[in-house]
């Protein structure tokens, strides 16, 4: 587990390469914003996250709580929730928009799924919502 990276995932380069791409312009991993999002876009206040299905316990077919030692992994799963929902809620006190970028949205469908991710986040960008989610198939 210790070569699981945190930063510069192969989805989180895909996300940031297609953003710039398009225009957009960003910082990385702001420790002065909560939760260290994965893509900050000051111009429009907006923090991106790239979240792992296994780390955060996303509800798709790429999570599954370890057979081995299971109350221990089900127990961090659950942290690692209650950290993302306060950190959600603190950037939006701060008057920040979110949006969270599922890995499982990548993994189905090749090119054609990046090339939707891609256009998602940056509609969603330009949008006024507050707040979105892009996930991949159940």
């Amino acid at each position: 587990m210790a070569g699981i990276r945190g930063k510069n995932t192969r989805t989180e380069i895909a996300i940031r390469r297609c953003l710039f791409a398009r225009g957009f312009r960003f910082r990385l991993h702001d420790a002065s914003l909560p939760g260290r999002p994965d893509i900050v876009l000051a111009k429009y206040r907006a923090a991106v996250f790239v979240h792992g299905c296994f780390w955060h316990g996303h509800d798709c077919r790429l999570f599954r709580v370890p057979a081995s030692n299971r109350s221990f992994w089900a127990a961090k799963i659950r942290r690692n929730r209650m950290r993302d929902r306060e950190v959600m809620r603190e950037l939006a006190q701060l008057g920040w928009r979110t949006l969270v970028i599922w890995e499982c949205s990548f993994r189905d469908g090749g090119e054609k799924a990046r090339s939707r991710v891609c256009r998602r986040a940056a509609e969603w960008l330009v949008s006024r919502s507050r707040r979105a989610e892009v996930r991949g198939r159940r």
